[in-house]
C-alpha cells in the first residue's frame, strides 16, 4: 500500500537525522510532533546531497549528484518516487507549496564544491551560502508557519542570516578539513593557512550580527517551533564562545567541538529560557 510505503519513506528521514548529526537530532525532537516530521524529510534531502559531494570520493559525484536531481524533480512531478527520501521530501515540498527555487539553489551551492574551491569576492560567498544554508532555513520556516505567506515574509529575512550564521560557524569549525582534505576556502580576503588573530575576529564579528538577526526572528517563531530552533541557536552559539576563545592556528589545526555534557546542559538552558518565557 502506498500508506504504508509513505511511512516507510519518513522513517528513513528520521533516520538519516538521527544518524547523521546529533545535536540537529536533538533540537528537531524539541520541534511540535505537529511539523517535526517534515523537518525530517528536509533534513534527510539536504544530507542526502551534501553527502554525494563531501564522502563519495570513489564515485563520479557529478553523475550522481545529475542522477539525485533528475530524480528530485520526477518526485515533485510525480509526487512519489522510489527514492524513500526524495519521496518523503516531495511529500513536504507539495504540504506547505516549498518553491522549487529553494531546492535548486540549495543543489546549485552543492555543484559549486564539485568544481570550485575558493571564494575570492563576498558576492560569490553571499551565493553559496544563499545556496547552502540560507535556503534550508526558508524550507524550514515554510513548515514552520505551515504555509502562511504573509508570516513567512515576515520573517524570511531573520531566517536567513540565521542559516548564514550556522553555515559560517560551520566553515570556521571545519577548517581543517575544508581547506586540508576537500581543499575549498569559503571566506574572501582569508589567507586560511596562515589564519590570524585578526581574520578570525572579522569573521566571527560578522557571525555575531547574523546570530543577532536570527535570535530576533526566533523570538517571533510560532510556539510549535521555537523551542528547538532556539535550542540549536544555543548550540551555535557555543560553538561560536569556544572558537572565539580558541588561538586562530588551533582553529586551522583541529576541528572544535561541543562534548555531549555540554549539550546536555545547553538543551536545559533552552528549556528553562522557553519556560519562562525569555525567549
Amino acid at each position: 500500500m502506498k500508506v504504508l510505503f509513505d511511512e516507510v519513506s519518513r522513517k528513513c528521514s528520521k533516520t538519516v537525522t538521527n544518524s547523521y548529526s546529533t545535536s540537529f537530532s536533538i533540537a528537531t525532537k524539541l520541534i511540535a510532533p505537529s511539523i517535526r516530521q517534515d523537518i525530517y524529510n528536509i533534513y534527510g534531502f539536504v544530507r542526502f546531497a551534501d553527502e554525494i559531494v563531501d564522502s563519495f570520493h570513489d564515485y563520479d559525484k557529478e553523475n550522481l549528484l545529475d542522477r539525485f536531481t533528475e530524480e528530485l524533480d520526477k518526485a515533485v512531478n510525480d509526487k512519489i518516487s522510489l527514492n524513500p527520501i526524495l519521496n518523503s521530501f516531495q511529500e513536504t515540498v507539495h504540504k506547505y507549496d516549498i518553491q522549487a527555487e529553494l531546492y535548486h539553489a540549495f543543489l546549485k551551492s552543492m555543484r559549486l564544491d564539485l568544481h570550485k574551491s575558493k571564494y575570492l569576492t563576498t558576492e560569490e560567498y553571499k551565493e553559496y551560502i544563499y545556496g547552502s544554508a540560507d535556503v534550508v532555513g526558508l524550507m524550514c520556516l515554510k513548515v514552520f508557519v505551515k504555509g502562511d505567506a504573509k508570516r513567512y515574509d515576515e520573517l524570511k529575512g531573520d531566517a536567513m542570516r540565521l542559516g548564514s550564521a550556522f553555515q559560517k560557524v560551520n566553515f570556521l569549525r571545519d577548517l581543517k578539513a575544508d581547506f586540508e582534505d576537500l581543499n575549498r576556502s569559503y571566506f574572501p580576503d582569508t589567507n586560511l593557512s596562515e589564519l590570524n588573530e585578526e581574520d578570525k575576529q572579522r569573521i566571527i564579528d560578522e557571525i555575531d550580527a547574523d546570530f543577532q538577526a536570527g535570535l530576533r526572528g526566533i523570538c517571533r517563531l510560532p510556539v510549535e517551533a521555537k523551542l528547538g530552533v532556539y535550542t540549536g541557536f544555543i548550540y551555535y552559539l557555543r560553538l561560536l564562545k569556544k572558537l572565539r576563545r580558541t588561538p586562530s592556528m588551533e582553529i586551522r589545526n583541529r576541528r572544535i567541538r561541543v562534548p555531549n555534557y555540554e549539550k546536555a546542559g545547553l538543551l536545559a538552558k533552552s528549556y528553562i529560557s522557553y519556560r519562562l518565557n525569555l525567549i
